[in-house]
């Protein structure tokens, strides 16, 4: 699936008004961005086209204000922020919408940038309504998308906007469908996916869609309780789904087998008395865990099993810790999976935000592949569902 991206010939941008849709629902405190990734991430496509002449308005979804102003969603942080990250002003508009924002827009010169306030103060926007899009699109030459972290979403800004505006990728978007199409596609084996999180009925078509592509599948994080569970052995106070989801489980190893890809299961488990990092811990056999203990991370013999799978691969996606990282005591298994994908020759691609912030926890995120912006767009891709903001931008023709 090649998209046609905002580098790609067919448009002259200067003199475009372009409306930008990108991913600014970063972390708050009061105030201050916390972790800024995504708003940087955004930035190549907003330097191309103020570069080529064209005069660009950035919106965003911040939050879930459910469709009233909420002050404390505002994106001014974020305006303030991509105004020091460009070195130039970038004035928010008190609205996304309306006779005012189309005004601003249409006295906009070449280079210029503003930023539109927070789309889902409108209803409309996460209704997809016509109407609002028709609004949103006014006063516009053209439309892009850079927002990967939504492309899931038939919202206004994601899905609506794109069939009332000629359309292109943002250099972000383009590259996450690049990459995650390759894992679909054409991966290099071995192809090893490693997978952690809580749940596993939460994961179940990504498991489903994987055990047919890749070689092995590694699961760690609190689902391999569940797993465990579901072969008869004790997980003790270890978080674990019943027995819907044990079925489940048993299923995805009866698949596994039928597709001959290897699911490993950890043969360790490092446990605590509770959860807390002053707690008591041991590592015990994965089948031996005890009443009143709760399994928090891989143990050694499994990271070392994963990291050497990794080390052998062409190709591994990541998705999910292998522990509670947060707890300095149990962030093991996840640092050795990091560092794994950040010493692999492999073609290394993390996708969901728990590995992400693990991977800047670890200060690794720089040396894979690819780190996926979009924690629930990058899954349903993988899952091999169309995402309807992708599906609406055109795509290269095949020659």
């Amino acid at each position: 699936m090649g998209l046609l991206a905002v580098d790609a010939p067919g448009i002259d941008w200067s003199g475009a008004r372009v409306l930008v849709r990108a991913d600014l629902n970063v972390p708050l405190d009061g105030e201050t961005i916390t972790d800024d990734s995504r708003l940087q991430a955004s930035m190549p496509t907003i330097r191309y086209l103020l570069d080529a002449g064209a005069a660009v308005a950035v919106c965003s979804h911040l939050g879930r204000p459910k469709g009233e102003r909420v002050p404390g969603l505002s994106l001014a942080p974020c305006a303030t922020r991509m105004s020091e990250v460009l070195g130039k002003p970038v004035e928010l508009l008190a609205d996304c919408v309306g006779p005012e924002v189309a005004a601003r827009i249409a006295a906009l010169g070449p280079g210029d940038v503003v930023m539109l306030e927070n789309l889902r103060f409108h209803a409309g926007e996460e209704a997809n309504d016509p109407a609002f899009a028709q609004a949103l699109a006014s006063g516009f030459t053209h439309y892009v998308n850079d927002a990967f972290g939504a492309a899931h979403r038939a919202h206004a800004s994601t899905e609506g906007v794109a069939h009332l505006l000629p359309s292109r990728a943002g250099l972000l978007l383009a590259r996450e469908v690049e990459v995650l199409d390759g894992l679909l596609s054409h991966p290099a084996h071995p192809f090893v996916a490693v997978l952690g999180g809580s749940k596993v009925s939460d994961k179940l078509p990504l498991i489903e869609s994987l055990l047919t592509r890749c070689d092995r599948v590694l699961v760690g994080g609190a689902m391999c309780f569940t797993f465990l569970a579901a072969l008869g052995d004790p997980v003790g106070k270890s978080l674990h789904e019943g027995p819907e989801a044990q079925e489940m489980a048993r299923a995805l190893l009866a698949t596994a087998t039928q597709k001959n890809c290897l699911l490993q299961l950890p043969v360790d488990i490092l446990v605590a008395d509770r959860f807390d990092a002053s707690a008591a811990v041991q590592v015990v056999p994965s089948d031996a865990i005890g009443d009143e203990w709760m399994g928090v991370d891989i143990g050694p013999a499994t990271s070392a099993t994963y990291r050497e799978a990794i080390m052998s691969a062409r190709t591994v996606f990541w998705n999910g810790p292998m522990g509670a990282f947060e707890i300095a005591p149990f962030a093991e298994g996840t640092r050795t999976i990091a560092e794994a994908m950040a010493e692999s020759d492999a073609a290394t691609v993390a996708g969901g935000g728990d590995s992400g912030a693990a991977l800047v926890e670890f200060g690794l995120a720089d040396r894979l592949t690819h780190c996926s912006t979009g924690g629930g767009a990058s899954l349903e891709m993988l899952e091999g569902n169309v995402l309807p903001g992708v599906a609406a931008l055109p795509q290269e023709e095949s020659s």
